[in-house]
């Protein structure tokens, strides 16, 4: 059980967001990418509702959404507020990448509020980003403005909403030290 602890104490202190510039060129295996999807699937889920939803693209498919990424940035962005720099930015963090998820909910508003869903699925997040960590693979939340208007490229089903995307990819980047305040300065015990 000592042993348990510690392990999963490692893994969750030396996780950190490892971005798509650091990736390398190696392929993550299927194998690598269902046992992560699998790790997802263990988060609490209120009601059993288990909203989470991925879709992954992988190879040409990463691309294509890549591509269709920057088009959706582009043709909802005012000209005063666009960046050429962010509109080539989609196109390379995804060939960057080994594969890329897709973050979805999947909301029953007629039994839980949204945020009980996505905290769900925020659950199952981490779980991936630990698993991912546990194998030496780098991950990164991200949730570019624009995938909220690709709701017919990414084919969402009826109450289905999308959270992100998860970029993940082999790295060469050096490990970091986490920063983070004392979790004394967090917590107010009351025992009264």
């Amino acid at each position: 059980m000592e042993k348990d602890l510690e392990v999963i104490q490692s893994i969750i202190k030396r996780r950190r967001s490892v971005f798509p510039v650091s990736f390398t060129k190696e392929e993550i295996s299927l194998e690598a990418i269902e046992t992560i999807l699998e790790s997802a699937n263990y988060a609490p889920t209120h009601k059993l509702t288990q909203p989470w939803r991925f879709s992954v693209f992988r190879k040409d498919g990463k691309t294509r959404f890549g591509k269709e990424l920057a088009k959706a940035y582009k043709e909802n962005t005012p000209a005063e507020l666009f960046l050429q720099k962010k509109y080539d930015s989609f196109a390379t963090k995804f060939e960057q990448s080994s594969c890329v998820i897709v973050l979805k909910a999947q909301l029953h508003p007629a039994l839980l509020p949204e945020w009980e869903e996505v905290a769900a699925l925020a659950c199952a997040v981490q779980n991936m980003a630990l698993t991912a960590e546990s194998m030496n693979i780098g991950a990164y939340w991200s949730s570019p403005g624009p995938v909220a208007k690709m709701q017919d490229f990414l084919e969402l089903e009826e109450n289905e909403k999308v959270y992100g995307v998860f970029y993940m990819g082999y790295h060469n980047a050096p490990a970091t030290e986490a920063k983070r305040t004392p979790m004394a300065q967090k917590v107010k015990w009351i025992e009264a």
